[in-house]
């Protein structure tokens, strides 16, 4: 395993404490933990486990209330509000189980989104923009508002839109949720050759078999890590790349 100050993702000793009422809530209690690039991760855990909490830390959604962590080497507890931001549109990638697309404008004008908020021209955002869709399978649908595609091309609209930038990080929350089994499957096999092509991704999920799509399995309990373990074998892992199928 690479060295430990290789890690894309340092969690140290983290913890996330809420007021309700008068009860503390400890939904990160004390974690540590490292991701390393292209690794490919699945976070479980029951309602409460504090699953969501640590996507939203790791997303820089949120920040804890003690302990430290560091994104690609820079310390996310020192950054401020303008800083987050930043972070979040250069490094990471969000995918959402409800897609978060906007209805009115195209495919197209959604993926280049994060370009115009990191002020990239417009012919060459565009161009990227296009370059990505096609990269997922949608470069006859590039002009098509949301409304005009099924939920596995939305999806897939989203993860394009998650990749535009190249961030360090693509961080899926539920990616499957709303879409069927088959369609879920076509989607988990986009995010295989994602993983393949170099990307590191770490997926949410209280959903076994689409956590066995990844090679590692972090469980969480009670805002702990209950366990932390490889895939055996894991889902799509031998069947070759589209281009290789091809």
């Amino acid at each position: 395993m690479p060295d430990t100050n290789q890690a894309l993702i340092q969690l140290r000793d983290v913890t996330k404490v809420y007021l309700m009422g008068t009860q503390e809530v400890r939904a990160m209690d004390g974690i540590t933990l490292d991701v390393f690039r292209n690794e490919y991760v699945a976070v479980m855990g029951p309602s409460g486990s504090g699953k969501s909490t640590m996507m939203n830390i790791i997303g820089c959604l949120d920040t804890p209330t003690g302990g430290s962590y560091t994104l690609n080497g820079a310390d996310v507890g020192d950054m401020d509000d303008d800083e987050l931001a930043i972070i979040r549109n250069r490094e990471i990638g969000f995918v959402f189980q409800t897609f978060n697309l906007l209805p009115r404008v195209t495919c197209l004008q959604n993926v280049e989104l994060p370009l115009i908020y990191s002020g990239m021209r417009k012919r060459d955002r565009q161009e990227r923009a296009s370059d990505v869709l096609r990269d997922v399978g949608l470069g006859d649908r590039i002009d098509h508002k949301p409304n005009e595609l099924s939920g596995g091309q939305r999806q897939r609209v989203a993860v394009a839109r998650a990749l535009v930038t190249d961030p360090a990080l693509i961080l899926a929350d539920e990616p499957t949720g709303n879409l069927d089994t088959k369609t879920g499957e076509e989607i988990m096999w986009l995010f295989e050759q994602l993983y393949r092509r170099g990307n590191t991704l770490i997926v949410v999920t209280h959903e076994e078999d689409i956590a066995q799509h990844a090679r590692r399995i972090i469980r969480l309990r009670d805002g702990v890590i209950e366990s932390d373990v490889p895939v055996a074998n894991p889902a799509l892992a031998d069947q070759p790349m589209a281009a290789e199928a091809a």
